[in-house]
């Protein structure tokens, strides 16, 4: 039986199976960071999703970064991140109702965005609420519909929601929600595999 995506990241965040996603998406999500923050000074950050608090922790290592928040829906994973980095800023909530306290610069994701019931709204609600004026939203996923190798994923992984859009659909949200300049690319691309796919946009 499939089970929600929260449910199954949960157990990995107590057998340590989230220990990978590091190592995994650690080329991706330097490049969107670097590509993010290269002409910010001062900058607040929300890692949605952040898991274990792997790119959290990242940031609060940057000079440049003034804070840094992490959050996720899953207690297991904000209880390690908050065992991992007692000094850092995390948040339990579901990501379609959760609001900062205030809006910030920059909204990074990593792998998140296609667990959602309705990924379309989740992006209008980041430029909506999340984000000040000329901020920034940037995600990757792995998951879609040119990446064919991913399309199994579901079923391999047990997972009951994993919605499946092509490059263009997802460029198409950011544009409906309010984006300008939305852009998109994909990071390590082999022969078996399209990459990494990264949308970013400002608001």
């Amino acid at each position: 039986m499939k089970q929600l995506p929260i449910d199954v990241f949960s157990t990995w965040a107590t057998n340590g199976k989230d220990e990978g996603m590091e190592k995994n998406h650690s080329l991706a999500v330097s490049e969107m960071l670097a590509f993010a923050t290269q002409n910010l000074e001062d900058y607040s950050c929300i890692d949605a999703g952040c898991g274990n608090g792997w790119v959290v922790r990242q940031l609060a290592q940057q000079h440049r970064c003034q804070h840094a928040i992490g959050v996720d829906g899953s207690a297991p994973m904000i209880e390690k991140a908050k065992r991992l980095h007692p000094m850092g800023t995390y948040f339990c909530g579901n990501l379609m109702e959760w609001q900062p306290q205030e809006p910030v610069d920059l909204v990074h994701s990593m792998e998140v965005f296609y667990y959602m019931e309705n990924p379309k709204a989740l992006v209008e609600k980041v430029f909506q609420t999340w984000l000040k004026p000329n901020g920034r939203l940037i995600i990757g996923i792995d998951f879609y519909q040119e990446n064919t190798v991913s399309h199994t994923w579901p079923e391999d992984c047990g997972i009951s929601i994993m919605q499946l859009f092509s490059q263009k659909q997802w460029q198409s949200f950011f544009e409906q929600a309010g984006f300008r300049e939305v852009s998109s690319w994909r990071v390590g691309e082999t022969a078996d595999w399209a990459g990494t796919l990264v949308l970013t946009g400002i608001k």
